[in-house]
């Protein structure tokens, strides 16, 4: 009677009603977040670093915890409170080694100094609603710039940037 049961009514509990369509996310494409650095300071110039197709972009809360006791009863157990210390905004890149950007990241990690980097989301600059952030912007320091050779490979690139501060925001207006 199981199996019976069961294909009996199986049309019943597994009908799909497919006239209402499934209400997709809005996505962004690969090429809509940019990474841009302005290579000449004050130019408002800003262009990408060619060669890195991977790119990761970390916003982090630090945190203080603080443990409060129960001045009533100090027998229960402590209660944690938790508050933002500090927020980083950090960028993480690879791909290949381009010439094109060779001399401009190779003298920004020497100087050890901060060029102004911008984080764009082109679709949000575009479609977004008003008042949506798009673009964060602000002094970044290169903090690493690696290479890689693999044979048979083209020379591969990892970059780490850390901006200075937290980064100014855009929004769409």
């Amino acid at each position: 009677m199981g199996k019976v049961g069961l294909s009996a009514y199986s049309h019943q509990l597994f009908h799909i009603n497919w006239s209402y369509p499934m209400a997709k996310a809005t996505t962004a494409k690969y090429e809509q977040m940019i990474l841009e650095v302005e290579w000449t300071d004050g130019s408002d110039t800003y262009t990408n670093v060619c060669g890195l197709v991977d790119v990761t972009i970390n916003r982090t809360s630090n945190i203080d915890t603080s443990e409060i006791p129960d001045c009533t009863d100090e027998s229960k157990p402590l209660s944690i409170e938790r508050q933002v210390r500090s927020q980083e905004v950090t960028v993480s890149a690879s791909g290949v080694w381009a010439l094109s950007s060779h001399q401009n990241m190779l003298a920004w990690w020497r100087a050890g100094t901060t060029l102004n980097v911008r984080l764009r989301n082109a679709k949000v600059e575009s479609d977004g609603a008003t008042d949506d952030i798009y673009a964060e912007s602000g002094p970044a320091i290169l903090v690493s710039l690696n290479n890689g050779r693999t044979k048979g490979q083209k020379v591969s690139a990892e970059v780490e940037i850390q901006f200075d501060g937290v980064p100014a925001t855009a929004l769409v207006v």
